[in-house]
């Protein structure tokens, strides 16, 4: 049997001139430091490998000269497509000093490019990207003008336009994990993710190349539970045992059994945060989750709305998520980022885009820098500064909701919050709202021509997307629109009544969001769009327990629709729906009564395909319509057809 445990010199010696090097990290989760400083100390000693193609996703990195930053070198890279740079500050340099060719291509599409390259596809196929600086149309995902070869073209499949993503062959591939056997079977226990490891150790293997994995330990052959081994020995050609030091569980600091599912800690005891910007723009934010959500936080400021939910006791009553794959529990902060303190479930997180690509989020809270009047956004490259892309195109441009979140102006601003009002006393240096932003991370109008609901949340107002272009819709206690918001935009927004922003978020005191997420009006949840001639009753997170709920429902259907004098179309969003088992013929009784009194039509929707056959069967039973639409989009065509 071939040796597999070896020294990292030995394994990096595989390495030649112009390989495809794949490393694995997300951010500073899960670095294989030890190879990275091998490969690093061979090229500084002996020139050696030279003008390598590095391929990664998450960027490996602490935003300093840790991580794949020790890869940051002329001549030892010579290509460069990565999902985010923010953290490999280093290698963003030769990018953006045309040293190296680069891209920046969206983090869901590199993590399934490992799946296509696999499979041996030519490539991976996704809207994601559309009218965003990744479209070829705009800027192809190009970093720099050394960077000509076009790895991504529009094409149109099944009537839909699509971007097509080269796939190219991987020659070497660095993954972690925890334990190896003599074969070089992979267990992850002790790791905050289990990341991509799988998918690229596979795609590695498939292209005739080499997979090296970092781990902290060998055990003795056959010990490991099949169960908990994450790549088998058939993808691994080589093991290298970590010097402790070069084997971080996270870059930031030192093991947290909490972020590895070891232990599980009490959230309790988590300090609240102070009333600043961060807590206000957090805290307007807040007010957007619903109950059953499933919801996305970004690194940065949203940070601060899961600390706010925590706070308000609401956490239990909704699934925080985070792109690398953690679901549940208490999405990381800062450095940390990626990793989750008590998850209820760690996936792949290729198969984590699956689901946010598929349109599995209700709600995705993303940073702000800047934006343009088309409601556009650009939070990935600022003249010497690369951030990256990372997850932000696939979140925002499938999650259902999207509310970003950022100060009104950067560089120095200063607030102070009193008495239930908000002064600016320093203005920061640098406005956000913009004419046009340097890169289209977010198109605001591919996202309005899909209908989707965008707010933009900062701690003096808040806008929201329309057709036509940003809308300003509320303004904080203190406040002056002319002096302290239109003085600092570049365009004036669409203005039509703005309202006060609500005054709780301005106040010391917990804002009691426990009954407000639990308790949205059926008032405010049941409007008529005269002009359509369409009424829309939002049901999502709705509970229905009893037969008062059920009454309820059909007093205010009545109150709605008896004084419009005429049958109308109804268009129901029942994402997150709950009704009790015992009231579910009640319901559609009470459904059929008001459907035969007032209604032309009713289209349903609803993205859960248990409640879609649920109530699809209860309606049936009594002699209505049983389609259950799967997107808004299908529900609202068809009740304009009907209206």
């Amino acid at each position: 049997m071939r040796k597999k445990v070896v020294s990292a010199a030995e394994a990096i010696a595989i390495l030649r001139d112009a390989d495809t090097l794949c490393c694995s990290g997300f951010g500073s989760n899960g670095v294989p430091v030890e190879l990275i400083l091998a490969l690093e100390k061979r090229f500084l000693e002996t020139g050696s490998p030279r003008n390598l193609t590095l391929l990664f996703g998450g960027g490996p990195g602490d935003g300093g000269t840790a991580g794949a930053n020790h890869l940051g070198h002329e001549g030892l890279l010579q290509r460069v497509i990565g999902g985010h740079y923010g953290l490999l500050p280093q290698i963003g340099r030769l990018a953006l000093d045309g040293k190296v060719q680069a891209y920046n291509l969206p983090l869901g599409v590199i993590s399934h490019l490992y799946r296509d390259i696999a499979c041996g596809l030519p490539g991976t196929v996704s809207k994601v990207g559309l009218g965003t600086f990744v479209d070829p149309r705009l800027q192809g995902g190009k970093v720099n003008s050394q960077t000509t070869e076009d790895i991504v073209s529009v094409i149109e499949l099944g009537g839909q336009e699509l971007l097509f993503y080269k796939t190219l062959p991987i020659s070497v591939a660095f993954i972690r994990g925890t334990s190896a056997d003599a074969e070089g079977n992979i267990t992850m226990e002790r790791e905050t993710l289990t990341q991509d490891v799988l998918a690229i150790a596979t795609a590695t293997k498939n292209s005739g190349g080499f997979v090296i994995a970092q781990v902290e330990r060998i055990v003795d052959r056959g010990s490991l539970h099949p169960r908990r081994v994450k790549v088998p020995g058939i993808l691994v050609d080589c093991v290298v045992v970590a010097q402790p030091e070069n084997h971080p569980q996270n870059l930031g600091g030192p093991y947290n059994p909490a972020f590895s599912a070891e232990v599980r800690v009490p959230l309790d005891a988590l300090a609240p945060m102070p009333l600043d910007e961060r807590k206000v723009i957090a805290r307007r934010a807040a007010f957007e989750l619903l109950p059953n959500a499933v919801v996305n936080l970004g690194i940065g400021m949203p940070e601060g709305v899961a600390a706010v939910a925590n706070e308000e006791k609401i956490l239990k009553y909704m699934t925080l998520t985070a792109e690398p794959g953690v679901i549940g529990g208490m999405p990381a902060s800062g450095v940390n980022f990626g990793a989750a303190t008590n998850p209820d479930a760690v996936i792949d997180m290729n198969q984590q885009f699956d689901f946010y690509d598929g349109g599995g989020l209700d709600l995705a809270c993303l940073g702000l820098a800047e934006c343009d009047p088309s409601g556009s956004i650009n939070v990935s490259r600022f003249g010497p500064k690369l951030a990256g892309a990372g997850g932000f195109i696939n979140i925002t441009q499938n999650s259902r909701t999207v509310v970003f979140v950022g100060t009104f102006t950067a560089g120095g601003l200063k607030i102070k919050v009193q008495d239930g009002r908000l002064n600016i006393v320093q203005e920061g240096r640098a406005r956000k709202f913009v004419n046009k932003i340097e890169q289209v991370t977010f198109s605001g109008p591919y996202a309005a021509s899909t209908g989707k609901t965008v707010l933009y949340v900062t701690e003096r107002c808040v806008f929201k997307l329309t057709p036509q272009g940003l809308e300003l819709i509320e303004v904080a206690p203190g406040i002056d629109i002319d002096k302290d918001i239109l003085a600092h935009m570049d365009f004036k927004p669409i203005m039509n009544n703005p309202q006060p922003m609500d005054a709780r978020i301005f106040l010391p005191a917990a804002m009691k969001l426990n009954d407000t997420l639990l308790s949205i009006s059926l008032v405010d949840r049941m409007q008529y769009d005269a002009a359509q001639g369409i009424a829309y009753y939002n049901f999502q997170g709705l509970q229905v327990r009893n037969k008062k709920d059920v009454e309820d429902i059909r007093h205010a259907a009545q109150a709605l629709c008896m004084p419009i004098g005429k049958k109308v179309a109804v268009v129901v969003n029942y994402d997150n729906f709950q009704i009790d088992e015992a009231v579910v013929d009640d319901y559609s009784a009470m459904v059929k009564e008001v459907n035969d009194a007032y209604y032309t039509d009713v289209s349903r929707y609803t993205t859960s395909a248990f409640m879609r056959l649920k109530l699809g069967a209860a309606l049936e039973r009594r002699g209505l319509a049983a389609h259950i639409y799967e997107t808004p989009q299908e529900a609202l065509d068809s009740g304009r057809q009907s209206a």
